[in-house]
């Protein structure tokens, strides 16, 4: 008979169906002879250098064996705290022997295991497992070890006023860091493993009371429903749970920082953590929270509202300036003053091409050198990036292939794209700029307003976990605003997002506006 791993089964040794994921593995139960449970696990962990059979005698006596994966497991506590009491261990007995193996190791986690599956699940965890002769049962002894990287400031989120701590790659370390932020019981952390041949850890993170359960029981079931060979970073999961795939804008935000992922919490909404990642997923996404940066609320609401509207700005300009250089220069010289318009008309006097042509040459150009600089070493890359873009701009003007006026233009729409708090609306707002650009070289300001009706008419349809992506503008709810266009005083936020009123909607903050001290020295 054929075994399910490829080879001839062994008598007396079931199949184990390692094709599947580690869930779906039949329920194998352990078998009380010890060498047959040996044989089988050393016929799955074949060729496998790192998987360490330890076998040994509890007390002279008993058979067993300790089994785990070298460089998963802290050797050094297993030999302390597990195998040498259980070889010094004096006249042990079956019918007793699990209780005094659990009281001799001095190990917090310890739990008993009972199939195959567990096995694997707790190995692969870092886990140590001990099979002993005559016991159709096991230990986990969880004493897992493997190098992490220290906590620091995410890079890609930087800020200047603001906690200076950001998610790792273990997930067990990002849960910590969400506990030190909310130390309340009420925040859930459910686990589920996702990939049939990584298992990567998934933890999906909610206020009980504050979450609409219906929220939650959506993420859930969405993560439930992948079915796919591994999950190696965010990106993989965010793909297969948004709601329009095909759609240009993120419907996730995700983000690097523990203060963002506490605060995503206490609106309601739901997080989830990867292992393998820094990278943290919050659902819903709504289009105003991607144009919001954590340093918002904690500067001065004048300050923040006047950086919250340069951001709005910018979007536009963004979006909208190369195709409006292209529309007025090709259809509407009307619009143009009369000395600024003799200018640029000297300036494209050598220029062979159209100004769509141009347009679309400097920003490609832009692109591909704003792509370099990401993918070089951090110690050039910038310079390249900068001295490029000078050297190129002044170059190409020179040899008479674009003009002055739309090198500007397209530096500014650069530095406009910059602004933006949220990679992924900038990576949206690029690809956009283009179809933009053909519409206005073709139809002109009629083109442009084309264009933007249609991403409108796309974002007023589009839904985040059933949350409508234009939320407190399109349904418009003049409450909600207050975290929108302005950045209202903490003590005037006493409401939550919509998604959540079902359930907890009061109180972000329920302090009271401050009242003016008595300046006449009376109490």
């Amino acid at each position: 008979m054929k075994s399910m791993w490829g080879r001839k089964e062994k008598a007396g040794i079931p199949n184990v169906q390692l094709e599947e994921s580690l869930d779906s593995i039949p329920e194998i139960p352990l078998s009380p002879i010890l060498n047959k449970n040996i044989d089988m696990l050393k016929s799955v962990y074949k060729d496998c250098l790192d998987v360490v059979f330890r076998e040994f005698s509890i007390g002279s006596e008993i058979d067993a064996v300790l089994l785990y994966i070298d460089g998963l497991s802290n050797t050094e506590e297993v030999d302390q705290h597990v195998l040498m009491p259980l070889i010094q261990l004096e006249s042990p007995e079956h019918d007793s022997l699990f209780a005094r193996i659990k009281n001799e190791i001095s190990v917090s986690d310890v739990k008993e295991i009972q199939t195959i599956p567990d096995i694997f699940k707790q190995i692969s965890n870092g886990n140590s497992i001990i099979l002993i002769e005559n016991q159709a049962k096991g230990l986990s002894i969880g004493l897992p070890k493997w190098e992490k990287r220290s906590i620091t400031e995410p890079t890609a989120e930087p800020v200047i006023r603001g906690p200076r701590e950001g998610f790792i790659e273990t997930v067990r370390v990002n849960t910590s860091l969400l506990r030190r932020k909310i130390r309340h019981p009420l925040l859930k952390l459910k686990q589920m493993d996702i990939g049939r041949y990584t298992a990567t850890h998934v933890v999906v993170a909610y206020i009980e009371g504050i979450a609409d359960p219906t929220l939650v029981e959506e993420v859930t079931n969405r993560l439930k429903r992948i079915k796919i060979d591994g999950i190696l970073e965010s990106g993989y999961i965010e793909e297969m749970i948004q709601d329009s795939p095909y759609s240009p804008f993120p419907q996730l935000l995700y983000t690097e920082r523990p203060d963002v992922a506490a605060a995503s919490l206490l609106e309601g909404r739901v997080v989830i953590l990867i292992d393998g990642t820094p990278i943290t997923l919050v659902a819903p996404c709504t289009f105003a929270s991607l144009l919001q940066a954590p340093e918002d609320y904690y500067n001065q609401i004048y300050l923040s509202t006047f950086i919250r509207w340069l951001r709005y700005l910018f979007f536009l300009i963004a979006l909208l300036a190369p195709s409006a250089y292209v529309a007025i220069l090709t259809f509407h010289q009307e619009m143009i003053p009369t000395s600024l318009l003799l200018t640029i008309a000297a300036s494209r006097e050598q220029i062979p091409f159209p100004a769509l042509v141009e347009a679309f040459i400097m920003e490609i150009t832009f692109e591909a050198l704003r792509e370099a600089g990401v993918r070089l070493p951090k110690q050039v890359g910038a310079a390249v990036s900068i001295v490029g873009a000078l050297v190129i701009g002044q170059a190409a003007t020179a040899a008479g292939l674009v003009s002055q006026p739309m090198v500007m233009v397209v530096a500014i729409t650069g530095i406009a794209s910059f602004l933006l708090p949220r990679y992924a609306i900038g990576i949206s707002i690029r690809m956009l700029r283009f179809p933009i650009m053909i519409l206005s070289g073709m139809m002109g300001l009629l083109g442009i307003m084309v264009g933007i009706t249609a991403i409108v008419a796309h974002l007023c349809t589009l839904k985040s976990f059933g949350v409508p992506y234009l939320n407190s503008a399109a349904p418009l709810k003049v409450q909600n605003l207050k975290d929108v266009l302005v950045r209202a005083p903490w003590w005037a936020m006493d409401t939550r997002p919509e998604f959540s009123e079902e359930t907890n909607p009061s109180s972000k903050s329920r302090n009271q506006m401050p009242s003016p001290k008595n300046n006449g020295g009376g109490s």
